[in-house]
């Protein structure tokens, strides 16, 4: 039942009313849900988690265009709370193969000549399949092996669909919420949408691996395969078959022995060139999408979503690298409020303040994720108050930055993306190669060698962290914000607890009336209203005994 239910989708005959029918009763239900546990002050991390897995296993039941819009939703820590970006980010675009008839039946339609008489030989069992399509594999009559990608059929359609039904849904929450409206949830639901019809189009993902495998013609050891424009249509995509091993199967790289430093220095380079010298680079890269050869070449496969970046953000993503480099929080800041990633406010203390914090823990060592955990209060509100966001396109940065960090930390637990990072921008530094962003990179090595020779003896440098301190008010702002961050959550524990006292006094008095006057259904309903607001009673007591307790031994 869970395969029908999953796939039901995929039926051609699927009402487009009973579709918008199920994917608004989804909507509803969640919408709800959230309203529910904030009138009862169930905000959990438990409860949000189980809110998202609820979620993602529905948006694996609408199918493909959902299933992106979570994987989307992923890299958007800026829109919704982490225990959503982590479910999310676990979302597995794998959904059982369609026929082969009906793959072999679009090959032919999409050619126009019987499958033999294009292939010698076709595997119909898919080597890969995914919601948008599946891979065969088969070998043209001049011997070649390739690879030919099929979409799934009616895709199309059903994304015309769903482009429709959620821009009435997009329009009705903008309508009825003012929280959300602030996001600007047209403009992502328009760009998003441009993004999977861009996706589906393979004679676009065949120009974005002919423009790849160009930019890396003088890298022998980064590899993308060969278009057969021949047998390549809008549903319809034939490459160069290239074998590998699957870039994160440490056991195998190293039985066939690769090194996985390598590969990780390798990689690292190749995306640092992709996004500071090509401005072209596949957001994508996900295990699944790249593959090692047992010589240590990498192989790209999936060339759907490819991204851009503007000379000007590849300048202040080198300014961000060596500002870095230089332990400057200042020049932090300000390259991140010129790529749009902070907005810049009155008072950027705060912001300088964190920026500080986070490069004297994380800078010169393997980033712990554990060591998040250790964050005060106050730097978590920080997180939550102050007025960070993510452009479209450093979104797509992000994502292919920490979906790599993740595959270098399986082969190597001690990699420090910094560290290999240098040797890329040392190169780029004594390149001959004439372009801006090696301007930008020559001045910023400059301006590095400049502050390693200026560095401060200690004395000086105490000075200087003191003054910095005094500078930045860190004790005194810090203990304001953590005490008022407290006694705010006590006064509103306190109201909670007012308004259920309120509640339950007011059902428990118009139980009894109902009771007196022989309105026993009534009477019930009411008194079992009561009980429940006297239960969510107790527990905001609980809670506010408890805060109370915790705040008087933190004095």
């Amino acid at each position: 039942m869970r395969k029908k239910r999953l796939l039901s989708w995929s039926n051609n005959n699927y009402s487009p009313f009973f579709r918008q029918v199920k994917t608004f009763f989804i909507a509803s239900q969640f919408f709800l849900s959230l309203w529910w546990d904030n009138l009862v002050g169930n905000n959990s991390s438990q409860q949000k988690t189980r809110r998202a897995k609820w979620l993602v296993g529905n948006l694996l039941n609408l199918g493909p265009t959902f299933i992106k819009i979570g994987q989307a939703l992923s890299t958007r820590a800026d829109l919704i709370p982490l225990e959503y970006v982590q479910e999310f980010s676990q979302l597995q675009d794998r959904v059982p193969p369609f026929a082969s008839e009906k793959a072999i039946a679009a090959i032919e339609k999409e050619l126009g000549k019987p499958i033999y008489s294009t292939f010698r030989d076709f595997d119909p069992k898919p080597i890969a399949a995914a919601s948008l399509g599946q891979v065969h594999k088969a070998r043209l009559h001049t011997g070649e092996d390739i690879v030919v990608k099929v979409q799934r059929p009616g895709l199309e359609k059903l994304f015309n669909l769903d482009f429709e039904i959620l821009h009435r849904l997009v329009r009705l929450i903008n309508r009825f919420s003012r929280n959300l409206r602030k996001y600007n949830l047209e403009a992502i639901y328009q760009e998003f949408f441009e993004l999977l019809f861009q996706e589906i189009d393979y004679i676009h993902e065949g120009k974005n691996a002919e423009r790849f495998r160009e930019n890396f013609q003088k890298y022998h050891k980064v590899i993308a395969p060969k278009v057969y424009w021949k047998y390549t249509t809008r549903k319809i995509l034939s490459l160069e078959y290239l074998p590998g091993i699957k870039i994160d199967d440490l056991s195998t790289l190293e039985a066939n022995k690769v090194n996985p430093k390598e590969v990780i220095q390798l990689g690292i380079t190749c995306y640092l060139k992709q996004l500071l010298e090509d401005g072209f680079f596949q957001s994508d890269p996900h295990p699944g999408n790249m593959a090692v050869t047992p010589q240590g070449e990498i192989i790209f496969y999936d060339f759907g979503t490819m991204a851009e970046v503007k000379a000007i953000a590849q300048d202040q993503m080198v300014k961000t690298f060596f500002a870095v480099l230089k332990n400057d929080a200042d020049e932090v800041v300000q390259t991140l409020i010129y790529m749009g990633l902070i907005e810049p406010v009155s008072d950027m203390t705060p912001i300088k303040r964190m920026v500080s914090f986070l490069l004297s823990e994380f800078r010169d060592k393997p980033i712990d994720v554990r060591a998040f955990e250790q964050l005060t209060d106050e730097i978590y509100l920080m997180f939550e108050q102050q007025p960070f966001r993510l452009p479209p396109q450093m979104t797509f940065i992000i994502k292919s930055l920490t979906t790599l960090d993740g595959i270098a930390r399986v082969l190597d637990p001690q990699y420090n993306l910094l560290a290999a990072a240098q040797p890329f921008f040392k190169n780029m530094a004594f390149s001959q190669k004439p372009t801006n962003i090696l301007g930008a990179v020559a001045r910023q090595a400059k301006d590095l060698v400049q502050y390693k020779f200026n560095q401060p003896n200690p004395t000086e440098l105490s000075i200087q962290r003191l003054e910095s301190r005094l500078e930045l008010g860190e004790l005194q702002v810090r203990v304001r914000s953590v005490e008022s961050d407290r006694s705010l959550k006590l006064i509103q524990l306190g109201i909670k607890s007012l308004i259920f006292t309120c509640l339950t006094g007011f059902t428990l008095l118009s139980g009894t009336m109902f009771f007196v006057n022989s309105y026993r259904v009534l009477s019930f309903v009411m008194f079992g209203l009561s009980g429940l607001w006297f239960l969510l009673l107790m527990r905001s007591l609980m809670s506010l005994v408890v805060k109370e307790k915790m705040a008087r031994m933190g004095k």
